[in-house]
């Protein structure tokens, strides 16, 4: 698999604000340890990075408990969709096959998602 296209793995806020930062856009999952359901899109995401421009990350946020309340994380995973450092969607509705991660994207940044 190209490296590319793995999620990067965050520990803290501290990485989250570098990557966000450093991407133009960026989706992050907030995910716990022994969800199955978050385990689960780390394939799908992966399948996201190889078909778009969209740079991907996990965080569990129980690594920095502030970000729960920061970004009201109520059910995992969730994913969020940054564009120049600001929150511009999210989705919380579990699991989701790539076809509908990919339709999120194209609705909200249609220029990182290849034709």
């Amino acid at each position: 698999m190209d490296e590319s296209a793995k999620p990067a793995r965050l520990e803290d806020g501290t990485d989250l604000e570098a990557f966000v930062d450093k991407h133009d856009v960026a989706l992050v999952e907030f995910y716990t340890k022994g969800c199955e359901r978050c385990n689960a899109m780390v394939p799908v995401l992966g399948n996201v990075a190889r078909v778009t421009d969209v740079s991907i990350a996990l965080l569990n946020p129980g690594n920095d408990i502030t970000l729960v309340d920061r970004f009201d994380i109520r059910s995992v995973p969730t994913l969020v969709l940054f564009e120049d450092g600001e929150e511009i969607g999210r989705l919380a509705e579990g699991f989701v096959q790539t076809d509908a991660v990919v339709s999120f994207l194209e609705e909200r940044v249609p220029e990182t998602v290849a034709e």
